[in-house]
């Protein structure tokens, strides 16, 4: 196991021993929540009583395949944790998320929850969020179009692709478009403000104001949570 994995591993252990008996528990998207999962499903099987829903295909079918109890999402209202990952996340708890594709669904589950845990490694803790480029998902009717309007504010973004040169198809049938971020200038909610608005955005993957404890994991070893 390499370093990184190796922290991703011991995060996951981390983050899973917050779960307690009875808990409705969100299931993020990603490389480190995987180890999450891995873990929670191994308590699972000792005793622990909880139920889960998750925020994309690739999380529920982790969950079924450990034998997680599954909710409705459709008549879920409310969650007690979540826990996700992040591409960046800044010191004001601001985050770009979506590099696994789920970004809408991880930021309704998120909405949902009375805390959402991010558990991250030291390598995606900025001072200032856009080094990595920001997912937006958009409708693939007249896909053309609203990529023109988003170029048209200035912004660089191209159509996420798959190796057979396809776009990317995400759970709600959508596409991604990476843009290009400018670290330096980025005013992160006015970047979402701006791209909201333009008809065929379905969301941004700009976070704020969701994310509660925040476990970081370091390459010595250690994990620090910020409360």
């Amino acid at each position: 196991m390499t370093a990184i994995e190796n922290i991703k591993k011991n995060l996951g252990d981390a983050a899973a021993k917050l779960i307690q008996d009875g808990m409705v528990v969100g299931l993020g998207t990603g490389t480190t929540v995987h180890y999450f999962i891995q873990s929670l499903i191994e308590r699972y099987q000792k005793g622990l009583k909880i139920q889960v829903i998750a925020s994309s295909e690739e999380s529920l079918h982790k969950a079924r395949k450990g034998n997680l109890p599954i909710l409705d999402s459709d008549t879920l209202l409310h969650v007690d944790i979540t826990v996700d990952g992040a591409d960046e996340i800044d010191g004001e708890k601001q985050m770009i998320k979506g590099g696994g594709g789920a970004l809408v669904r991880e930021k309704i589950l998120a909405s949902m929850s009375r805390e959402m845990v991010v558990i991250v490694d030291e390598t995606k803790v900025v001072s200032k969020l856009g080094k990595r480029k920001l997912p937006v998902e958009i409708l693939p009717f007249a896909y053309s179009s609203t990529l023109h309007k988003i170029h048209k504010l200035g912004y660089k973004g191209v159509i996420r692709l798959k190796s057979n040169a396809k776009p990317v198809i995400t759970d709600n049938g959508n596409y991604l478009v990476d843009i290009d971020l400018h670290s330096d200038t980025l005013v992160p909610k006015q970047t979402h403000e701006d791209l909201i608005h333009i008809p065929g955005v379905v969301d941004t993957g700009f976070f704020f104001h969701l994310a509660g404890r925040v476990m970081i994991g370091f390459f010595d070893g250690q994990i620090v949570i910020r409360p």
